[in-house]
């Protein structure tokens, strides 16, 4: 018989999803016959206690969990999000129940023995129950001790060569998509630049100094396979300067129906004969895409690489051959503010060791950030308060059309006094010269 009586946590079972409860009652009943003749280094109880104590917050209405406040492992300030219950006299089993955050490997390739030995020692020191992967990217271990803390840590580094990642106000564990290595539209080695960058920026990631999380995420491809869009602070999003390029032959193969669009996937429905009109010329976001006398034709100054096209037939279009990658910032959900999206920053950028560049953009963004942001202010946050072109100004980055969301409605112009002196007349002139053309 459970330790616990949990209804509504049975409640989460019924659905046709598989659940979690499930998995935490197969753990529960493992650790209590402790199956695997393991000397346990926490509470054997754990896992039930875990259950009794999600199942008095479904009835309360409010967590029990409290703030653990400062506990980590000697040297790092980071990698571990201390947890206590208030309920300790009732669940002894998760009275200190701690997250670590481990370091994931790039693009998240394992070898099952390396899993199988994080498995072994999170069974020994800590519940068994981890999340791969959470929204940072890390491998995350739910549930350990204050005193095995030091025990994990040393186990990780020595045993493993593994690190732990990052957590609290400082540089996040960098996170990538799989790259290169599998993905045919990756257009820069995302492994490459995110090992490089967690190893340059250890200080960063290790010690926290910063008004509050900074995130990099690195995608290989428009098509964004860790979003970095939508939740890094400085988002490596790949890109090409050049034509996508076109095999006609093979978009007539599309247009006969002789290949299935989108690889070949239809969830599970037929969508009915495949109309390139319907399905890619009138999605373009630019309409920058025709299809007349059997051919397709792409203006490609006003494609702003959205991937639809190539995603519907790949066997038809390529990514372009001069690749890079797109630096957008700001991005973060709600936290102070609503959630923003990133904002373009640099709209093109090679990626070549050693990334002296990506660098320059990102210490500078950091030292206008901690100078000037206040406790607990994303970067998107600090834009939004002192503005894009301060930005533009912290950075030594050059104002172009792309950084622009909407033509300016006020017609006054505000000069610097440094601007003043000589480049008032060149400007006039300049403004002459255009409206006599």
């Amino acid at each position: 018989m459970a330790k616990h009586e949990t209804p509504l946590l049975d409640q989460l079972e019924t659905g046709p999803w598989p659940s979690f409860v499930t998995d935490l009652k197969r753990e529960a009943e493992s650790r209590a016959k402790n199956e695997k003749g393991i000397e346990y280094q926490i509470p054997q109880d754990v896992c039930e206690d875990l259950l009794g104590v999600l199942e008095l917050s479904f009835k309360h209405g409010r967590t029990h969990w409290k703030h653990g406040g400062i506990v980590g492992v000697f040297g790092y300030g980071g990698g571990v999000i201390g947890r206590y219950c208030d309920q300790p006299e009732q669940f002894p089993g998760v009275a200190h129940f701690h997250t670590m955050r481990i370091n994931q490997p790039g693009g998240k390739f394992y070898t099952t023995e390396y899993l199988k030995d994080l498995c072994d020692l999170w069974e020994f020191r800590g519940s068994g129950i981890t999340n791969m992967h959470g929204s940072t990217g890390d491998i995350i271990f739910l549930g350990t001790t204050t005193p095995q803390l030091e025990e994990i840590f040393y186990e990780l580094t020595h045993k493993y060569n593994q690190d732990l990642g990052g957590s609290g106000s400082n540089l996040r564990t960098p996170s990538d998509c799989i790259g290169s290595a599998r993905c045919e539209y990756s257009c820069y080695d995302t492994q490459a630049i995110c090992y490089t960058l967690t190893q340059e920026y250890q200080d960063e990631l290790h010690r926290p100094a910063f008004p509050y999380k900074f995130k990099f995420k690195f995608d290989g491809c428009p098509n964004c396979c860790v979003a970095s869009i939508a939740r890094a602070d400085i988002s490596f999003i790949g890109t090409w300067r050049d034509d996508i390029r076109i095999d006609q032959e093979a978009v007539k193969a599309y247009v006969g129906q002789e290949l299935k669009p989108n690889g070949g996937s239809h969830t599970g429905r037929d969508w009915g004969p495949f109309d390139i009109q319907k399905e890619v010329v009138d999605l373009c976001p630019t309409k920058c895409m025709k299809y007349e006398n059997d051919k397709l034709a792409i203006n490609n100054k006003e494609c702003t690489r959205c991937m639809h096209c190539i995603n519907v037939m790949p066997r038809a279009l390529r990514i372009g051959n001069d690749r890079g990658c797109s630096l957008l910032v700001g991005a973060k959900a709600p936290i102070l503010d609503g959630a923003q999206m990133g904002s373009l920053l640099v709209p093109f950028i090679k990626v070549e060791e050693p990334y002296d560049e990506i660098k320059e953009v990102i210490e500078a963004i950091w030292d206008w950030w901690m100078e000037e942001g206040k406790n607990r202010e994303r970067l998107g946050e600090l834009i939004k308060r002192q503005g894009f072109q301060k930005l533009l100004e912290m950075t030594n980055i050059k104002p172009v059309a792309q950084h622009v969301q909407e033509p300016r409605t006020n017609p006054y112009i505000f000069w610097k006094e440094d601007e003043v002196e000589g480049g008032f007349e060149r400007d006039i002139n300049e403004f002459r010269k255009y409206h006599q053309r």
